[in-house]
């Protein structure tokens, strides 16, 4: 094999990896573990519409949960935590309840104390748009509306990843 040959070869699988990457970088972003963030208007347990394009500057973290889920009711009071500890620097944290009757969601609000705003997703429209398939799921968003994490289901510690990820995202 010449060299010219050599590096035609070279080149071409260089080609075929590159392109490998793209497809499957392309199909982590249609599964929202990463891209841009769907918008989405939701109304809030204030009574106020929220809308996810307005909160554009600021990191989000949106957490899907449900009053009947166990290790969300678990997870609430470190996420009143997180939300307190970054408000004030470029953070904004928001539950997306998935429950059918809106008095549930309620329920859970007064008995859990929480503290940051709740948007009611009844018909789970928002939460397919996420393919949101755990309870709970968390998603962070960065400051020009991008997926950048993803978090399924809810174990003791996950609270130390969101905040170290939340930091990170406010820092760039």
């Amino acid at each position: 094999m010449t060299l010219s040959t050599m590096t035609s070869v070279r080149k071409s699988v260089a080609k075929l990896i590159t392109s490998s990457l793209l497809i499957s970088t392309s199909l982590v972003f249609a599964g929202q573990d990463e891209g841009p963030a769907p918008d989405f208007t939701l109304k809030s347990n204030s009574g106020e519409n929220i809308r996810l394009a307005e909160q554009r500057g600021n990191v989000v973290m949106l957490n899907f949960w449900a009053s009947w889920c166990a290790p969300c009711r678990q997870e609430m009071p470190h996420l009143n935590n997180i939300s307190a500890e970054y408000s004030d620097l470029g953070f904004t944290l928001m539950g997306v309840n998935v429950d059918e009757n809106q008095a549930d969601a309620d329920r859970a609000i007064n008995d859990l104390k929480v503290a940051f705003p709740v948007l009611f997703d009844s018909d789970n429209q928002v939460a397919e748009l996420f393919s949101v398939d755990a309870m709970p799921t968390t998603i962070l968003i960065d400051k020009d509306g991008n997926v950048r994490h993803l978090h399924r289901g809810y174990k003791s510690g996950y609270e130390d990843d969101y905040a170290r990820q939340v930091a990170n995202l406010i820092r760039e």
